[in-house]
């Protein structure tokens, strides 16, 4: 469903992902860990087009998006949560929910997001700023799935949240995954979330793709010293 392929992006002069490929297929939960500034935000930025790439390709459903604008690769089939979650603090929950949605707003979507995560449903008239941060990632979430997309795209979902509440996102994003047959990426430093959550899991080092591994065939230990250098 998501196919990148050599991959570059830069800053200026400076080099962040000098080649990145990798392929999510449909229905599955990629999980990509590294450690703060090897590249993960970096490349999300790049794959929801907030930055610019300069070259290489990324296909959704074997369509071409590397040089479309951000809200063209939404009507594509692209979702993105970004790192701090980046709700509408004095939207309502249910504003925020509706606050992406193009065309005529169908309630069923609505209810759909409410039966995955029934706190927005309770918290729905309650200012998003008021949430908690579990809360808010929730609304996250649940705001990026009301535009239908192939590909969901999760940049540290797990930051500044308690780990009862981690658990909670993992099941939701499990459940997500298999109710929609989405494609899901999630960029992560907690392993454990990523074991929990992800079908296999890839190690960013530099902006390189560096190992790759089904959840079954997963060396945590070995992962754990290299997010540890």
């Amino acid at each position: 469903m998501l196919a990148v392929e050599n991959l570059k992006v830069a800053y200026g002069q400076s080099v962040v992902i000098p080649e990145f490929s990798f392929d999510a297929p449909k229905g599955e939960i990629v999980g990509i860990v590294g450690r703060n500034g090897m590249g993960k935000t970096t490349l999300f930025k790049a794959l929801i087009g907030m930055i610019p790439s300069a070259s290489g390709s990324i296909k959704v459903d074997e369509k071409e998006l590397v040089k479309k604008p951000s809200y063209e690769r939404v009507a594509n089939g692209v979702a993105f949560v970004p790192q701090g979650r980046m709700i509408f603090p004095y939207l309502t929950v249910y504003e925020n929910l509706i606050s992406g949605v193009s065309g005529s707003l169908d309630q069923e979507d609505i209810d759909e997001i409410y039966s995955l995560f029934p706190v927005l449903e309770e918290m729905s008239k309650r200012k998003g700023g008021n949430l908690s941060g579990g809360q808010q990632q929730q609304l996250a979430i649940g705001r990026a799935l009301m535009t239908k997309p192939k590909v969901l795209l999760l940049d540290e979902p797990t930051e500044g949240i308690q780990p009862s509440i981690i658990k909670e996102i993992s099941r939701s994003l499990r459940k997500i995954g298999e109710m929609k047959d989405l494609t899901i990426v999630v960029s992560e430093q907690v392993l454990s979330f990523v074991l929990d959550t992800c079908d296999s899991v890839m190690v960013i080092d530099t902006g390189r793709l560096v190992r790759e591994d089904r959840r079954e065939d997963v060396d945590a230990e070995m992962i754990k010293e290299m997010l540890a250098v």
